[in-house]
């Protein structure tokens, strides 16, 4: 198989996300678009601290192989969380042009490194892609929407083509008044395949799971899997695993688990009934039992989507998207999420609409989640809700972008 040679393509990101790594190797097994990544910190790769997950970890996958990479000289002791310490100490356009650069996607505007490539993109004729996380789904305080219309608006002037990862994403460069003409399809996605294969893989293990966590076998599991922090609204899942347990009587068991860290841990634990090793749950206790697992890796976190029922999402406008949910999804387990969250009209109405609630409406949580306990989603309806969610359209559109659509023979 050949291809045609084109135009070179530099993808400038914080570092190598466990998310986005498939993408550059789909990109690269294409062929189509010579590129390369250029990484301004080594987070998650060495042990790396997590604020939000109070944590100190280093993805247990392989984020480097499979594409072109180099790191860039940025600031001393530069984060991916601090805006002004991600910044480039180097002049880009000198390293721009040594590799011909026609193309420079960023990914997003959080950090001052990218705000930077721009205008060394500008500088030696290359166009900007824009591929952020940014939705319509949340509102600026009122003093900031002026600044942030006038600061996002000398950015977006600079910006040839917007790549959106879902609806609200759109309407956000629509609203900015970038044209259809400079919007192109890029969707949030994970390894479909690889989750798909892992949930298989440990179906057959599901009992011995729910032993190990304390998770009965009849009980109906909910899966709460990420930050344990204050956007998440993690309490508002308690709330409602209290009010389920009281509406379906003492003949349907409820029982959480929660996957991750963070500081609200220990307001979480008090909450309810914390499940240990031969521990028992007490009915008349009006708390919900749960199981605390801890954080798990990439490689070990299908375990819980295989010994959960189904997953929640309760986040606020914070949470821009939610890729939990795509992995659960590709996993075989029905999702339940907040309305404010920015996968939720992309994703979870395939599957059923009534899965989507008002953030904050813990009653609708309740409601919604009565209705997974009947809901058994077949195998295309997963797969339906994950159709436009997946690396090869985000390969065409770079594709298409670059003028080597239909170039591969």
């Amino acid at each position: 198989m050949s291809y045609k040679p084109s135009s070179k393509l530099i993808i400038i990101t914080t570092h190598p996300i466990q998310y986005q790594v498939p993408l550059w190797q789909a990109l690269a097994q294409d062929g189509r678009v010579p590129f390369e990544v250029w990484f301004l910190t080594r987070h998650g790769l060495d042990q790396s601290h997590d604020v939000d997950f109070a944590k100190t970890f280093a993805w247990d996958i392989d984020l480097l192989s499979g594409y072109e990479y180099r790191f860039l000289q940025t600031a001393r002791k530069a984060s991916p969380a601090s805006f002004w310490r991600c910044r480039l100490t180097e002049r880009l356009r000198d390293r721009l042009r040594d590799v011909s650069a026609k193309f420079v996607w960023i990914q997003g505007w959080q950090v001052a490194a990218y705000w930077q490539a721009v205008l060394e993109a500008k500088a030696i004729g290359a166009q900007v892609w824009l591929r952020a996380e940014s939705n319509d789904l949340s509102r600026s305080s009122r003093w900031k929407r002026p600044l942030k219309r006038v600061v996002l608006a000398e950015l977006f002037r600079r910006v040839d083509a917007a790549l959106y990862i879902g609806s609200a994403n759109r309407r956000l460069y629509e609203h900015y008044g970038l044209p259809p003409n400079r919007v192109h399809p890029a969707p949030y996605a994970v390894d479909n395949a690889r989750f798909t294969l892992q949930a298989a893989a440990l179906r057959g293990e599901r009992v011995m799971l729910r032993k190990r966590w304390g998770i009965p076998q009849r009980a109906f599991c909910i899966l709460f899997c990420g930050k344990f922090i204050g956007k998440k609204r993690p309490m508002d899942l308690v709330q409602a695993a209290s009010m389920l347990r009281r509406k379906l009587g003492p003949e349907q068991v409820v029982h959480l688990l929660f996957v991750g860290s963070g500081e609200l841990e220990a307001p979480l634990r008090a909450a309810c009934q914390v499940v240990e090793a031969h521990s028992k749950v007490n009915s008349a206790d009006p708390r919900p039992p749960a199981t605390f697992a801890g954080f798990l890796n990439q490689r070990e976190i299908s375990r819980a989507y295989v010994a959960a029922d189904c997953l929640v999402l309760p986040s606020d406008a914070g949470e821009t998207w939610g890729l939990v949910v795509n992995e659960a999804l590709a996993s075989g387990l029905p999702c339940v999420v907040s309305d404010a969250c920015g996968c939720a009209e992309d994703l979870v109405p395939a599957v059923d609409p009534r899965l989507v609630y008002p953030c904050g409406d813990v009653w609708a949580l309740v409601n919604a989640l009565t209705t997974t306990l009947s809901l058994v989603p077949d195998r295309i309806q997963l797969e339906s809700a994950l159709a436009d969610h997946r690396f090869e359209t985000t390969v065409a559109t770079v594709a298409r972008l670059a003028g080597a659509e239909g170039q591969r023979n």
